[in-house]
């Protein structure tokens, strides 16, 4: 799974998820994309998980970009502790990336559109928000292509 190799500090605050994604909005290596339509924290899981679907359905053939990682620790109390008690929170149970509406998740390149259809549908279906498979018309496809 994915996450942080040290952090400056081991607690974040909530934060909002106003607004649309400024940054991470356009296909930068891939010729297809899947964009988020919610915002939503996307966990690490769900992240690999959706990696995983896409690596396994194109098998062999074509290049991924992963265009998100979780760069939040989530704290989680420990079960049946009271309220407050001035000890601080409790230690990071996992790790999220904040995602706005317009981010691209994944991008792909090097296989056919019916099979990357396929591919980012699987990994779509992996996530908890809606999202929309985006098509890169100026990027042209350098495989097997000779120079």
């Amino acid at each position: 799974m994915l996450s942080p190799k040290r952090t400056k500090f081991r607690t974040q605050h909530r934060g909002r998820m106003k607004g649309m994604s400024s940054r991470g909005n356009r296909i930068c290596f891939g010729r297809y994309a899947l964009q988020a339509l919610e915002p939503a924290w996307i966990t690490s899981r769900q992240i690999e998980a959706g990696r995983r679907a896409m690596t396994r359905n194109v098998r062999r053939g074509g290049k991924l970009w992963v265009r998100i990682f979780p760069d939040k620790p989530v704290i989680v109390r420990t079960a049946e502790t009271r309220m407050g008690s001035g000890k601080g929170k409790g230690s990071p149970k996992y790790w999220v990336a904040v995602v706005k509406p317009g981010r691209i998740l994944y991008e792909m390149d090097g296989v056919a559109e019916k099979l990357a259809r396929r591919a980012i549908s699987i990994a779509a279906s992996k996530m908890p928000i809606k999202t929309q498979l985006i098509i890169s018309e100026s990027h042209k496809s350098t495989i097997g292509q000779k120079y």
